[in-house]
């Protein structure tokens, strides 16, 4: 019995950037023809691509699926249904769940659960503490190491500058940072103490927090030469940082809320846009989307971290940070593509290919032969808003609510299997962990 599937008369987004009308033969799972009009065996499974675009499918480097220990905000399975839903194939998850992912033992039972409940291809990072420095380098496999310089509380936190320098120091592995300044931060606290106006969090966690945090871990990373992540990248001060001392080694992300949203959201929906870093104002945004479209910041994330709406409801200070955010991420960014911000195939490198090259992870993020098919089929001509009740995520809301959107998925597939169809998902579809081969 042949395992043949053929995407038929799509645009197909090909290496070079280019566009090229065809079909595509997947076989095993994996890519085997691209562009020429396939001839299907008489029991392959043919999926309709007639005025739909066929981009390699998402990878996303930063989200928070809260499993396990916090199942009530997310797991791993309700995650991955909406990652399904819009077009993320493969995910790379933080280490603060509970307990905390900071030994090779939670990891391997992190890496059991997830190969039961997830519908996408997983990652795990190993979560850095002060102490942990022989775990981080020997836990395997993982996409890399955390460090939250600030914006956390116990453990996972590593605010004090001897004690990430060691962290840097020891190994060769991959350094994703959360780049506050906790001593800023708590210090900015005291001095707004008793606002309870949300738009404070922008000010607490001003820029001068996060550029702080970033010099630091520039700084150290250009000293041992080790391989440097800037997670969602939020500042303009960063971002002009960069431009002028960036080593080969290091990248950098943002997230669309970034791109997207300011400072004025809080007035219209308040705490659900509170997150850490926080929302900055339009002329960050506006640098940002330039040193994204320059290169200087290399890849989009989410940073997917969902809260109930009761927890939101708590009022500030007493809500907690963080957004949903797999579901919208790929339409927000082609709606944008398609008012003429950047290009489709900007989107793809982006949101894919280039995240699959700063991890070093094989045959992800193009469609070519060879490939692992993790694929997905998006209509860029119909527009349709984001509504709460079409949501996948367990939480069940989004900052984006309301927004007309276009680049909506139609068919989303993972290894070759077809685990979202036209509104349909596919619950019985299983990912496969991530290979690293940095």
């Amino acid at each position: 019995m042949t395992t043949q599937t053929i995407i038929q008369n799509s645009q197909i987004l090909l290496p070079s950037g280019d566009f090229k009308r065809g079909d595509v033969t997947i076989e095993a799972g994996q890519i085997v023809a691209v562009g020429d009009r396939a001839t299907p065996a008489d029991d392959a499974t043919r999926i309709d691509g007639t005025g739909l675009t066929l981009l390699p499918g998402v990878i996303d480097p930063q989200v928070h699926f809260r499993d396990p220990g916090m199942t009530h905000k997310e797991d791993l399975f309700t995650a991955t249904c909406a990652c399904a839903k819009g077009g993320v194939t493969s995910f790379l998850e933080m280490p603060n769940t509970l307990p905390l992912t900071t030994t090779q033992e939670i990891l391997t039972d992190k890496l059991a659960l997830a190969a039961s409940q997830c519908l996408v291809n997983y990652g795990f990072f190993i979560g850095a503490t002060a102490e942990n420095w022989a775990d981080l380098n020997r836990a395997t496999p993982t996409c890399g190491i955390k460090i939250f310089m600030g914006s956390t509380h116990g453990p996972l936190l590593v605010d004090k500058a001897e004690a990430t320098e060691r962290i840097f120091a020891t190994g060769q592995r991959l350094i994703a940072v959360h780049a506050e300044n906790q001593a800023r931060i708590v210090e900015r606290r005291q001095q707004f103490a008793g606002r309870t106006d949300p738009a404070v969090h922008s000010q607490i966690q001003d820029n001068q927090a996060a550029l702080l945090a970033t010099q630091l871990a520039l700084k150290l990373s250009k000293k041992y030469q080790r391989r440097l992540h800037i997670l969602h990248l939020s500042t303009a001060d960063e971002a002009e940082l960069l431009r002028q001392d960036k080593p080969d080694w290091v990248t950098a992300e943002v997230t669309p809320q970034h791109l997207l949203l300011d400072v004025s959201a809080y007035e219209k929906i308040g705490t659900l846009v509170q997150m850490n870093p926080p929302l900055r104002t339009v002329r960050d945004r506006e640098v940002l989307w330039q040193a994204l479209l320059d290169g200087v910041i290399d890849f989009i994330a989410t940073d997917h971290a969902p809260h109930t709406l009761a927890e939101k409801a708590k009022g500030y200070p007493n809500s907690p940070s963080g957004m949903p955010g797999v579901e919208t991420s790929l339409p927000l960014m082609l709606t944008q593509a398609m008012a003429g911000r950047c290009e489709v195939a900007q989107v793809a490198q982006w949101m894919s290919t280039a995240v699959a090259q700063a991890y070093q992870i094989p045959n992800k993020g193009l469609i070519e032969p060879g490939y692992d098919a993790d694929l997905v089929l998006v209509d860029l001509d119909t527009y349709r808003p984001v509504r709460r009740e079409e949501l996948k995520t367990k939480c069940g809301w989004s900052p984006f609510e309301g927004w007309n959107l276009t680049g909506w998925p139609v068919v989303t597939l993972v290894g070759g299997q077809v685990v979202y169809n036209r509104g349909q998902i596919d619950t019985t579809v299983r990912g496969k962990a991530l290979r690293f081969d940095g």
